[in-house]
């Protein structure tokens, strides 16, 4: 059922939904129509760029939500580590505990990455950069927290896809959970083996 639009900011999240339901190629103008109400006059009048304009904007959107509450948190890390739990929280909340696909993961692997790359790339960059300057606070050292979190990012990003290929949530909490315990032991163990970081 098509929800009241009234301005450019209440289209952004109906057009996310359709670009993760399916994709770029797959989220036409009809289904978008269906989903928004808009004709097509409307839709062009608040995205003259059209569908490009459109999936940017949810990716600029998509951005800024991941800015406010976990790369800038992570950059104002106290060296406690809250706000790798709150990181935790945050992705859990954002992803539905594994049942909403990451949008952005999934422009990445498809023709959209041609139109969006450098989107797709600065999203991840950004966030393996600020978890590394958190773990950096609470004690790793550079190379080490550089390597955790190129491993955590990819432990959440692959337990999305394991979650959703199996119907079963339970996956992706059990990864959380697994992060959360690990996360001490990263920021206070600079002898951490290569198969170690692995294990995390």
């Amino acid at each position: 059922m098509p929800r009241f639009i009234a301005e450019k900011a209440d289209i952004i999240p109906v057009l996310a939904d359709v670009f993760r339901e399916h994709g770029y190629e797959g989220a036409t103008l009809s289904r978008i129509h269906e989903r928004t109400g808009l004709g097509r006059g409307s839709l062009y009048h608040f995205f003259p760029g059209g569908k490009e304009e459109m999936a940017a904007s949810v990716l600029t959107d998509i951005d800024a939500w991941f800015a406010q509450y976990v790369f800038e948190p992570l950059r104002r890390e106290d060296g406690t580590g809250k706000s790798i739990d709150q990181m935790l929280d945050a992705v859990t909340r954002y992803f539905g505990s594994g049942n909403r696909i990451c949008l952005v993961g999934a422009f990445a692997l498809t023709d959209a990455r041609d139109r969006f790359g450098t989107a797709v790339a600065q999203y991840f960059t950004r966030w393996i950069d600020a978890l590394s300057a958190a773990l950096r606070r609470m004690g790793a050292s550079g190379s080490i927290a550089i390597a955790v979190s190129e491993d955590i990012v990819t432990a959440i990003q692959g337990a999305i896809v394991v979650s959703r290929s199996l119907d079963d949530p339970a996956v992706f909490e059990r990864t959380m959970s697994r992060l959360r315990a690990k996360f001490p032991l990263v920021a206070h163990d600079d002898a951490l083996t290569s198969s170690e970081r692995t294990a995390i």
